[in-house]
């Protein structure tokens, strides 16, 4: 058997990594190791490493390293502090193959280090564009330290073998959350709405609003931005606010929900994580999604629920029908949020396909990490791509 250590450092990632643990738990070719770290250990964000022991999942090591801040100098320290703690945890499972998901720096932190130790990497998802987010050059560094990648579609899987990649060694198996989707039971809506304290419905928005880390414009003005479009012209809309994560400038994010919430407890909640199986289950029964996450432009075609998608923060990813695109100010954002609730557009909305989706995802990754023979990690070849400029 070969000893396999999967890392997971936040509600993002674990989510979407859940149908792959499950399996891996059954496989008789490979030893889970669970690596748990980042948010998953903070109070601040949820403290979810609570929700991964629920779900019967028992971490085989822990690693702290976020810093009680989100200034660029204090990420960078946890960029450091994460590659000596990562080494410490790696000497000692001593897994064959790593494997990860994603694009933030805490994955990166990782990689660097499992790559400085000669451990192979698996890479979940690489070869997308977010132009408007530090994530992207992770993601793309995380392309060029791994052996193996999994792609949600093909025009990611051809990006991946630009970088210099093996085309033999990257697959197009679809998006791993799209997949889990259509395993997933929602919570029957009279519990939902007891746990959240709002009754959903198709007025009843999501948002889930992140830090747009390469923009000059401040994240407190962008955010304040749709703010004022939800005080100003959605009076009738519920809002369930989900806060964002450990990147810059995102506690101020947070602070602005907690006084939008303060000020309209009556129709808005807030919450530092739904939970994978709550945040899927809501989705089920109000009228859009309205931010600059990820989620909203793979996940939400397979529900299906509108998506209003603002600014450049995931600027490049292939956006199915169901979503909108909007700039940054106020008056954009009205005409988005108000198009995306219309009749008109959530008729549409009901028949988009999801051009993430494929079968078996899971299963196909499962299927070749399984059968990886591991190989001196020290000669990865580069890929030259006969092209014209």
């Amino acid at each position: 058997m070969k000893k396999l250590c999967i890392f997971t450092g936040g509600r993002a990632d674990y989510g979407l990594l859940k149908p792959l643990l499950e399996l891996f738990q059954k496989s008789i070719y490979v030893e889970l190791q669970l690596l748990v770290s980042g948010m998953h250990l903070s109070p601040e964000f949820g403290l979810t490493i609570e929700e991964i022991i629920a779900d019967g999942f028992k971490p085989t090591d822990t690693v702290e390293m976020l810093l009680s801040s989100d200034t660029p100098v204090a990420i960078s320290k946890s960029i450091g502090l994460g590659i000596i703690s990562y080494a410490e945890s790696l000497k000692k499972l001593k897994p064959d193959l790593v494997l990860t998901f994603g694009d933030r720096y805490e994955n990166f932190a990782f990689c660097t280090t499992a790559w400085t130790m000669r451990i192979p990497i698996a890479h979940i998802q690489g070869g997308e564009v977010t132009s408007g987010a530090l994530d992207d050059q992770f993601r793309h560094c995380i392309t060029k330290l791994a052996r193996y990648h999994f792609t949600a579609t093909e025009t990611y899987r051809k990006r991946v073998i630009q970088l210099g990649e093996l085309p033999e060694n990257v697959y197009n198996f679809g998006a791993l959350n799209v997949e889990a989707l259509k395993k997933i039971d929602p919570i029957e809506k009279n519990t939902l709405e007891k746990f959240i304290g709002l009754s959903l419905d198709k007025n009843t928005i999501l948002v889930t609003f992140h830090p747009t880390t390469l923009d000059k414009t401040p994240s407190s003005i962008l955010f304040g931005n749709l703010l004022s479009v939800i005080e100003e012209d959605l009076k009738d809309c519920k809002i369930i606010f989900t806060k964002t994560v450990a990147d810059t400038d995102g506690r101020i994010i947070n602070k602005m929900i907690d006084a939008f919430v303060s000020n309209n407890g009556k129709r808005s909640v807030a919450f530092t994580s739904l939970g994978h199986l709550r945040y899927i289950s809501t989705l089920h029964y109000i009228g859009a999604v309205v931010g600059n996450s990820s989620s909203g432009i793979i996940e939400t075609a397979s529900i299906p629920i509108a998506t209003v998608d603002i600014g450049f923060r995931e600027h490049g990813r292939i956006k199915p029908k169901n979503v909108l695109w909007c700039a940054d100010n106020k008056e954009e954002i009205r005409k988005a949020t108000v198009a995306a609730l219309s009749e008109q557009f959530q008729s549409l909305v009901r028949s988009v396909i999801n051009p993430y989706y494929k079968a078996d995802t899971a299963k196909n990754i499962v299927r070749i990490i399984e059968k990886i023979e591991i190989e001196n990690t020290t000669k990865k070849k580069f890929n030259d791509v006969d092209f014209e400029y």
